[in-house]
């Protein structure tokens, strides 16, 4: 294991929201937890993460509230993370020229195909959230898929490129302390609103 400023990467977890649980008391506000390679990651509900090792990022950001953290935030007003998240990950992907839209509640879809899924996972503490648990796998290198996976796409297969993960999960690090800084404010607060209510859709049932 190395660690760079608030980032720690690992080579292999079985799941980076499982390390910064058992981490957490000992994590500061918006350190990460990123692994080179997951060997069980989650998405929402029983849905499995599928990345080849060292193609994509696959990472867990901390968010705290309260006392040395971010404002407090109330379990009601929990939407306020996936908000801020996903405008994160909305601003960083339109600097490489991808534009975003949300399904609810939180996969990132550019036009119908899928570059990235978030598992948030919250820690109360009486009606308020102490931590939040952020996992996020973004597609960035990985060009070939499982044919059962439907519709998934990465960075790389829409722009041709090829990307350092370390130096993208820097880059995207910056955006989202940028847009976590929001929660602390009302005004903050509405304007993340706005920006989900904006980009988010629903998938016809």
């Amino acid at each position: 294991m190395e660690k760079l400023t608030d980032i720690r990467w690992y080579d292999t977890v079985e799941s980076t929201n499982d390390e910064a649980r058992r981490l957490i008391g000992s994590l500061d506000n918006l350190s990460v937890i990123a692994a080179r390679c997951q060997t069980a990651g989650r998405g929402q509900g029983d849905h499995k993460w599928h990345s080849l090792p060292g193609e994509n990022l696959t990472f867990t950001v901390v968010l705290k509230f309260g006392e040395n953290g971010l404002a407090p935030l109330a379990a009601r007003d929990a939407l306020l993370i996936t908000e801020t998240v996903t405008l994160a990950l909305r601003l960083y992907l339109e600097e490489k020229g991808i534009k975003i839209r949300i399904k609810w509640p939180n996969d990132i879809y550019t036009g119908d195909l899928k570059i990235c899924g978030i598992l948030i996972e919250n820690i109360l503490h009486g009606q308020d959230i102490a931590s939040s648990i952020v996992g996020i796998g973004l597609n960035l290198n990985q060009t070939e898929f499982p044919k059962d996976l439907p519709n998934p796409v990465s960075i790389a297969s829409l722009t041709g490129a090829h990307y350092d993960p370390a130096a993208e999960l820097l880059s995207f690090h910056s955006v989202l302390s940028a847009c976590a800084e929001k929660t602390n404010t009302a005004e903050g607060r509405r304007y993340l609103d706005d920006c989900f209510k904006e980009y988010v859709f629903n998938l016809p049932s």
